[in-house]
């Protein structure tokens, strides 16, 4: 499955969970846990590899290191 439609599929089940008085029923459940449990598998696969942004960190090290 596409991580497009992982959380495509996720927006669609809150949406309905909303609509439902904040609860879902069994199946819907069921759904969204293994949609998330995909999103999180993906998640780590980039954290694991180093693939996602340091945002400001990066800068403070290649300050650090011009500055010594």
């Amino acid at each position: 499955m596409k991580p497009s439609e992982v959380l495509k599929q996720m927006k669609e089940l809150r949406e309905e969970w909303r609509k439902q008085g904040f609860s879902y029923t069994k199946e819907q459940q069921e759904e969204y846990n293994r949609l998330l449990k995909l999103r999180r598998k993906r998640v780590a696969y980039f954290t694991a590899n180093d693939l996602v942004s340091k945002g400001g960190l990066r800068k403070d090290k290649e300050d650090k290191e011009s500055n010594p």
